[in-house]
């Protein structure tokens, strides 16, 4: 990307949950993305200090007084960025970078992501990790987003449930209302394919925290599995 050619054009848009540990890792690289013009958390009903820790990075924080899931999050994240657009008179909306909390330094390889939309040959990117990190799960809602997006739309990604993609803001608005929880990611992809709007893959040099295989992140899988059907089921 030439030097300043997308400086302001997009907002940084983090949902995060109990993540004290790793937000401020997060939203730091996110700063330093030469695109990024803000960075603005969405504190979904945390019991630490996430919010606080976020603040102190340098982000603009929004608080759900309780969990209302991430489908929710991106909402709420977007229409703050749409209030501050609006606030500032700006001719073109930002923009939207959706980043996952759990990033860390990571965050400062989503460069990639924003250069096709910004450039205006893709209406949504999606990240392919180049590096995988084994989670301990069984692939069954990988496998269900996965196959659920080709039936609908002829189309497999190759990480269907990756959360870091970069939008146009008009692709946005084309995609609400977004779907509940976790099912937000695979009906993203469903919804802007079925209007012709063009979603490309694009390899990016991020990792998440690994989640292990105990209880707490078999009941996250559990929530993921049945958001990704619940979304299915109003699409196929």
């Amino acid at each position: 990307m030439p030097a300043g050619s997308a400086s302001g054009e997009v907002a940084v848009v983090i949902p995060a949950r109990n993540e004290a540990d790793r937000i401020q890792a997060t939203v730091t690289a996110a700063l330093g993305l030469p695109a990024a013009a803000l960075v603005l958390v969405v504190d979904d009903g945390s019991k630490d200090a996430t919010a606080a820790a976020a603040r102190q990075a340098g982000a603009i924080v929004t608080r759900h007084a309780r969990n209302r899931g991430k489908g929710a999050a991106l909402e709420t994240g977007a229409e703050a960025v749409r209030l501050l657009d609006q606030r500032e008179q700006r001719d073109r909306p930002r923009h939207l970078l959706f980043l996952d909390a759990d990033l860390g330094g990571t965050a400062a390889g989503a460069g990639p992501l924003i250069e096709p939309v910004v450039a205006g040959t893709a209406d949504m990117t999606i990240a392919v990790f180049a590096t995988t990190v084994k989670l301990g799960g069984h692939g069954l809602v990988v496998g269900l987003s996965g196959a659920g997006i080709r039936r609908a739309t002829g189309w497999r990604p190759a990480q269907p449930l990756n959360g870091q993609r970069c939008l146009t803001r008009a692709a946005f608005e084309a995609a609400r209302p977004l779907a509940r929880g976790w099912g937000v990611e695979t009906a993203l992809s469903i919804d802007l394919l079925r209007k012709g709007l063009r979603v490309t893959e694009v390899q990016v040099e991020l990792a998440h925290r690994a989640t292990g295989t105990g209880m707490r992140a078999q009941l996250h899988r559990a929530h993921q599995l049945t958001d990704v059907a619940r979304a299915l089921a109003t699409r196929l």
